[in-house]
């Protein structure tokens, strides 16, 4: 049953709404994805805070122009759209997408994106997805940090123990 004009003008409304409120929203042709897998996608992208939102590519393409997103055209997109709003980490959603691709056999495809305000390409997506997400970051900020800290204690701690050795040579001696 066709959308009424109201219909599409809430959609309309909603995409804009989300388009402004996420840090990254990556474009998917999601034709040959299942139902189960579908929403299998979808609770996974819910899990790490991202939305999975299917709308016609005109309405989408209406409100990214609106949005103020230049050289983005969705007709250009293959198959059926799907956009993947990222709202936490930038690189969440690209990321959950590529591992998911992987386990039902490619059946997703990355046709472009919209990264700090700019439309990025497939092959920026694709790199965006390869990039280490946030938690993995900060851990290994964490690790950085506290390397030295671990280094100077094995230093204290090995001196000690020397010395423990030492003691423990005089006191077989006497």
């Amino acid at each position: 049953m066709p959308k009424t004009k109201e219909q599409k003008k809430e959609i309309f409304r909603n995409l804009i709404a989300k388009l402004d409120k996420s840090k990254s929203t990556i474009f998917v042709n999601f034709k040959g994805l299942g139902v189960k897998e579908n929403e299998e996608l979808r609770n996974k992208l819910r899990e790490e805070k991202n939305e999975y939102y299917v709308a016609k590519k005109t309405l989408i393409d209406l409100a990214v122009k609106e949005s103020g997103i230049k050289n983005m055209n969705t007709r250009e997109f293959n198959g059926q759209v799907a956009a993947v709003f990222g709202y936490e980490d930038e690189v969440s959603p690209a990321k959950i997408i590529d591992e998911f691709n992987k386990k039902i056999e490619n059946k997703l495809e990355f046709v472009g994106g919209i990264l700090e305000g700019e439309f990025i390409n497939d092959s920026k997506v694709y790199e965006l997805a390869k990039l280490p997400s946030k938690q993995e970051l900060y851990a290994k900020v964490v690790g950085s940090l506290n390397a030295p800290i671990s280094g100077f204690v094995n230093a204290l701690s090995g001196n000690l123990r020397n010395f423990v050795y030492v003691l423990k040579a005089i006191e077989e001696k006497k």
